[in-house]
């Protein structure tokens, strides 16, 4: 498995910001209210997966007092990383659109309160695509002597 480049899902997020900005430009008025439990939610994914990648980073390194890792567990952690990284970077591009939208509303109560959800809600995401970013290096097998290249 390769790495997850970050370019790709700045690319992702860009893109996706601009679609969602572009059907919430059209259909702004039949949605539902935003719900705002969308920041604790993804806030709490990214204080797990941040947690799990220190505790498997220290497990990898075999630092004093750790279990040694399964690494069938890091195989699964590392798939867990990649896939909450591209789906932060998905919904964090819908939230960027919703709120891209609604800012130049900010005069009216409702759209007001949508885009400070919407914003939380994109910086949350941002927050899980570096946590998930993290974990993913964290699963990484360290380098060993005979690896290392002459400088």
């Amino acid at each position: 498995m390769r790495p997850t480049r970050p370019g790709l899902l700045v690319g992702i997020l860009v893109i996706v910001a601009l679609l969602s900005w572009a059907a919430v430009r059209q259909f702004y008025s039949d949605l539902p209210l935003m719900p705002w439990t969308a920041i604790p939610t993804v806030l709490l994914l990214a204080i797990g997966e941040a947690y799990s990648g220190w505790a498997t980073k220290a497990r990898i390194a075999r630092k004093p007092g750790t279990k040694p890792v399964e690494p069938l567990a890091v195989a699964r952690l590392a798939a867990l990383a990649k896939a909450s990284a591209y789906a932060g970077a998905v919904f964090g591009g819908l939230f960027a659109g919703f709120a891209l939208y609604t800012v130049q509303m900010l005069d009216r109560e409702t759209p007001r309160s949508e885009f400070f959800i919407a914003t939380g809600s994109f910086v949350a995401c941002v927050a899980l695509v570096c946590a998930a970013l993290y974990l993913e290096n964290a699963c990484r097998i360290p380098k060993g002597p005979e690896d290392q290249q002459p400088e």
